[in-house]
């Protein structure tokens, strides 16, 4: 067999272990098992348990933003169409690799470096992605009153976050949200079916984010009951 083949079995068995036992809890021989390959051949081929999760996030990461950008519509379409098929593409890749997000969301980001940096990178260039879509809706919009390129960088991380965490909502076996790898709420078999679709999911961040960025452009900002406030100069 070639070696990059492999290898990417060596990484689908990682990357289900991971998912499923968190990266303290993940063994070699467990790895090697699920691979169907001797414990020695996984270290010769990515030397230790570190670089193994570390290639696993690197893998993960790249597919996922490969999947947005490929589902992204054209530059010449309305921004807000653009971000509801990322948003589509984004939700769709999450649900297709639970185990993939399983390890980016809830394991890179709390083992330290050099994890959190692979998870960062990742993310720093989907938070660019949306700014540049916020961006582009307030000068289409001729956004009253102008927005800060702060408040446009804020914004986009806002959105991310918001899509991270429905991510986790949407594929939790344990939670409403139901679907994942492991057992459906009532212990079914987690099949899937009672979890929401990408295009459900996305559709509820478009309505709960996009909405108000609407009236944001459009001059119709929230303020606190009974207070006025005023934007600084």
């Amino acid at each position: 067999m070639p070696r990059a083949v492999r290898e990417q079995q060596m990484l689908d068995a990682a990357v289900t272990i991971f998912a499923r036992r968190g990266y303290r809890a993940a063994s070699m021989d467990e790895i090697a098992e699920l691979a169907g390959v001797s414990k020695p051949l996984v270290y010769l081929y990515l030397n230790s348990k570190e670089e193994l999760f570390s290639a696993c996030i690197r893998r993960e990461a790249a597919a996922l933003v490969d999947a947005v950008r490929a589902a992204v519509e054209p530059q010449d379409a309305p921004p807000d169409q653009q971000l509801w098929s990322g948003l589509r593409g984004f939700f769709a890749h999450t649900a297709e690799r639970p185990d993939g997000w399983a390890v980016l969301h809830n394991q890179a980001r709390t083992h330290g470096e050099p994890f959190v940096s692979e998870f960062a990178a990742m993310r720093e260039e989907i938070v660019t992605f949306v700014t540049h879509l916020i961006a582009a809706a307030a000068r289409e919009d001729d956004c009253v009153p102008d927005l800060a390129d702060r408040e446009v960088a804020g914004l986009a991380h806002a959105l991310v976050g918001a899509a991270e965490s429905l991510a986790g909502w949407a594929n939790d076996p344990g939670g409403e949200g139901g679907g994942g790898t492991g057992a459906l709420p009532g212990g079914a078999a987690g099949d899937g079916a009672d979890r929401p679709s990408a295009k459900e999911t996305a559709a509820l961040l478009m309505n709960f984010a996009w909405a108000g960025l609407a009236n944001l452009m459009e001059g119709r900002p929230w303020h606190p009951r009974g207070k006025t406030t005023t934007r600084n100069p």
